[in-house]
């Protein structure tokens, strides 16, 4: 019984270490680099054992948009298990704080893409697209391009928006 009760603490002690995030991007398939290394595209799931208050700089790259730069610090939620392990082991306290679950980024169209946005969705002016049917139509294209719209409700909400 000491036996379980010792592998069981070493157990919650090794797995409290690790803290997860997800990064997810609007639109996908973005670029990811944490601390200037590639690591793929996003959604990306981010795994890592460092030490609460560790900052790790993100940036997010994809063509025709602003390369979005920020920080994520290790500091954005509690761990109940590092936290009991400190209780015995002392030295887990350094793991009490771990990442948001997930990091969600709206990336920002360059200039230039705003005004050709209309060849990728369909044939409308598009000089007189304003920047929230601008957003609204990015937003809609992406749920299409993931396949949770059809294209027949995408067409529907691009006239609705639109107004045709």
């Amino acid at each position: 019984m000491k036996f379980v009760a010792i592998n069981l603490a070493f157990l919650t002690l090794f797995a409290s270490c690790a803290s997860s995030t997800v990064f997810r991007t609007l639109p996908g398939e973005a670029k990811l680099y944490l601390n200037d290394e590639y690591v793929g595209e996003t959604p990306y799931n981010h795994e890592d054992t460092k030490i609460m208050g560790s900052r790790t700089s993100v940036r997010i790259e994809k063509e025709g948009y602003e390369t979005l730069y920020t920080n994520i610090t290790r500091n954005e939620e509690a761990d109940i298990g590092a936290i009991i392990g400190g209780i015995f082991f002392l030295f887990p306290f350094l793991w009490t704080m771990g990442y948001k679950s997930s990091h969600q980024y709206e990336l920002v169209p360059m200039e230039s893409e705003k005004n050709t946005v209309g060849n990728s969705m369909g044939a409308f002016e598009p000089n007189t697209l304003t920047d929230e049917q601008y957003d609204q139509l990015v937003k809609l294209k992406d749920l299409l391009d993931r396949e949770i719209i059809s294209q027949s409700e995408f067409e529907k909400r691009k006239a609705k928006i639109l107004n045709h």
